[in-house]
């Protein structure tokens, strides 16, 4: 389990170095005539004849993952083929399923009260982000703030059970425009933007679209351009596995660790459901954004773009 005692500030010493091999080459125009893909076809079709017990047999011959429902392990076994596959032919310039460098995790905690009225402004109290690196499959590094309120300061009592965030935790804490601006120091601090590709990644729509959006508003400054575009993992997870979504961890046979609505337990938990899924061969993209104040969707047709350089945004005119 999550260790409740992590230390819930960056980590000074990371490597950020990038393995430089050509199987991490970004994305490239395929050629789906190539024989390679007949011969990925071929076994595609044989695992689907597979049984839940020959699929798990096969991975467990292979040292691979045998946890999850028979469409995950499915998915799981034609992706290690297809890997393997486009590894051999990667002397010939094949494809490989990584955008980014790396991808941030973001979960936010926000006021709340247990029957929220439809004009209730949430403010967020949590700012936590875990970063993924995509080459190496590893959570490298966690940031984690507290968030002074100003609109509601006093936290309700419901706020207060949920995420276990308490009134003299926001009390000491620092405003929201104090803590953005930590928060793109440490995206800085990291080369996020300028030396590597990342993406942020939310559970959902909700993160960007209402709980920063509300914020800026109420804080008075701009929406940050760094978190405009967002991989929603539970539009790519529904996209991969062509499953419904019940639990995303107990499709995948995982367990929860740590500390429900506690942001950087949520985050965490999120990040490990992304590595799992990379493992597993999903290619995660940008599939969401904001314009005009607006949540529109990012066709999978559109160019894949990394977040722009972090910068503090300025005030509302």
């Amino acid at each position: 389990t999550l260790n409740q005692q992590k230390n819930r500030k960056s980590p000074s010493k990371t490597n950020w170095s990038i393995p430089s091999t050509a199987s991490e080459l970004p994305l490239s125009n395929k050629d789906f005539s190539h024989p390679v893909y007949k011969e990925i076809a071929l076994a595609n079709g044989h695992i689907n004849r597979m049984s839940k017990d020959e699929l798990r047999v096969k991975l467990s011959e292979l040292k691979l993952d045998t946890r999850g429902v028979k469409d995950v392990m499915k998915k799981r076994l034609k992706n290690h083929y297809k890997k393997q596959k486009l590894l051999q032919s990667a002397a010939e310039g094949g494809p490989t399923d990584t955008y980014y460098d790396y991808i941030c995790v973001v979960d936010f905690e926000a006021t709340c009260e247990e029957d929220n009225p439809s004009d209730f402004l949430h403010e967020i109290i949590e700012f936590p982000m875990v970063l993924i690196n995509t080459h190496t499959l590893q959570i490298v590094d966690t940031f984690q703030a507290y968030v002074k309120p100003e609109v509601n300061p006093q936290l309700s009592d419901f706020c207060v059970k949920l995420t276990g965030i308490t009134q003299e935790t926001v009390d000491g804490a620092d405003p929201f425009p104090d803590v953005l601006h930590r928060v793109v120091e440490w995206l800085q601090e990291r080369e996020l933007g300028t030396k590597y590709k990342y993406a942020m990644l939310t559970d959902g729509a909700w993160d960007m679209s209402k709980f920063l959006n509300i914020q800026c508003r109420i804080s008075r400054i701009r929406y940050p351009q760094f978190a405009k575009k967002w991989i929603n993992i539970r539009k790519s997870y529904c996209n991969f596995y062509k499953t419904k979504l019940s639990t995303m961890l107990e499709k995948l046979g995982m367990k929860y660790e740590g500390r429900p609505h506690c942001g950087l337990d949520d985050s965490h938990n999120i990040a490990r459901i992304a590595v799992r899924m990379l493992q597993d061969g999903c290619q995660l993209r940008v599939n969401e954004r904001m314009h005009g104040g607006q949540l529109l969707s990012v066709p999978s047709s559109a160019p894949v773009e990394g977040a722009p350089p972090p910068r503090n945004p300025g005030n509302r005119e």
